[in-house]
């Protein structure tokens, strides 16, 4: 609830999935697969998603057409809120990940979920626990992606 919400908009709303009801969600990503003419390999990998966690955190974006509140920013907030999650799982001593896919896309899933018109899935946080020695993702070097605007380039900064 602390992500950035430039207005106090509040853009962003979570739909918890765990239990029985992943069962549910599995026939969703079955018929969604299906619709979208996958072959049989590929609806049952759709079909199997939602067991992969004991639970799941369907994060939402809920843009309102405020005038002087682009969407972008509230879609923004809604993936801060997104990232938050992640990082209080983490704490907790829980493994989580995000993802989207074409069901995050799929307006048949959103209908299936009880999503209104104007809101948009940001992300599906599978919640668990973490595989044991699992190894780190490799992940860019912060100097690598890091420049500096008008400053010399002999200046030596460190981050």
């Amino acid at each position: 609830m602390s992500a950035p919400d430039h207005g106090n908009l509040q853009p962003f709303r979570f739909l918890i999935i765990d239990g029985d009801a992943r069962l549910e969600l599995s026939a969703v990503f079955e018929e969604a697969a299906t619709a979208r003419g996958l072959d049989a390999a590929g609806i049952a990998k759709q079909k199997n998603k939602p067991l992969r966690a004991p639970m799941i955190i369907v994060v939402i974006a809920t843009p309102s057409a405020n005038p002087k509140i682009p969407e972008i920013e509230q879609l923004l907030s809604a993936g801060c809120a997104a990232q938050h999650i992640q990082l209080a799982c983490h704490q907790a001593g829980f493994g989580s990940i995000w993802l989207t896919g074409d069901n995050a896309y799929d307006l048949s899933v959103h209908a299936a979920l009880g999503l209104d018109l104007n809101e948009r899935i940001i992300g599906f946080v599978y919640v668990g626990t973490p595989p044991l020695n699992a190894a780190p993702r490799p992940r860019a070097d912060a100097a690598s992606i890091t420049s500096y605007w008008l400053q010399k380039q002999d200046q030596d900064f460190a981050i």
